[in-house]
């Protein structure tokens, strides 16, 4: 039987990319997203299945999970792609700080919390976390995304770390820009940091599916990212000076 797949944010850009490539892989999809008309224009596009509303909460990640296994019986992989990008720094108001953790970290928590016990169950399972390069490295003009996207690659980490063993296949997807209605909404700032290598959702799609033949962990749609995580441990000190510097030349740009 062909696998049963479940990805929150599927309604567009890498969620949807996620989805479509999934669906020519023969599996079953269900898209769920908090747009219901996104959800069921991408459902419909690839013969999957639509699900809209919460899926961050408890009570939404159950709705959802019930929901899928009502249509594909057994999950065998969640996409836990969903996510949001708060723009400022440390005076980010408590609510953007909340929202962030919430929805970048603790609903990845609340899915694989529901999932891990039947997965065990049957000795396999797979979770695929959308974080960011961000996640690696971080992100200038956005503190709650950069400190929250590290806390999904660290989540993930985490399972591997303690499930592998046990059949649990966990992987980290970490691009740079993409170009999705998140990076236009990253305006000249955003562009001065991610336009010239931005690449396409699908292109991260791509990526995923080649880190799923080859086993691999950490997917890095962008390669370059490993050289600069890389620099981040290695040399500390020089690559702050540098990401410091790309940080006075956003301070420069007319406010948007």
């Amino acid at each position: 039987m062909s696998a049963g797949v479940v990805i929150t944010g599927g309604g567009g850009g890498i969620g949807a990319a996620i989805a479509r490539r999934f669906a020519a892989d023969g599996a079953r999809v269900v898209v769920a997203d908090l747009d219901e008309d996104r959800a069921a224009e991408v459902a419909a596009e690839i013969g999957g299945t639509a699900f809209a509303g919460d899926v961050v909460s408890e009570a939404g990640v159950a709705a959802l999970l019930t929901a899928a296994r009502e249509t594909l019986g057994e999950i065998d992989v969640f996409c836990a792609n969903a996510g949001i990008a708060p723009f400022g720094g440390e005076q980010s108001t408590e609510d953007d700080w909340a929202n962030a953790w919430d929805v970048n970290v603790m609903g990845h928590v609340r899915a694989a919390r529901a999932l891990l016990p039947a997965w065990l169950e049957r000795g396999e399972g797979h979770f695929v976390v959308t974080a960011s390069a961000a996640g690696l490295l971080t992100s200038l003009g956005s503190a709650p995304y950069s400190v929250t996207k590290h806390g999904a690659v660290a989540f993930a980490e985490w399972l591997a770390a303690t499930y592998r063993h046990r059949g649990i296949t966990v992987q980290a997807i970490c691009p740079q820009g993409v170009r999705t209605a998140m990076l236009e909404s990253t305006g000249e700032r955003g562009k001065l940091l991610m336009a010239a290598s931005a690449i396409e959702p699908e292109q991260v799609a791509d990526a995923l599916f080649t880190a799923i033949d080859e086993g691999r962990f950490l997917v890095l749609p962008h390669p370059e990212v490993a050289g600069y995580y890389a620099a981040r441990a290695t040399e500390p000190d020089r690559w702050l000076g540098g990401m410091n510097k790309l940080q006075r030349k956003m301070e420069q740009l007319p406010e948007a």
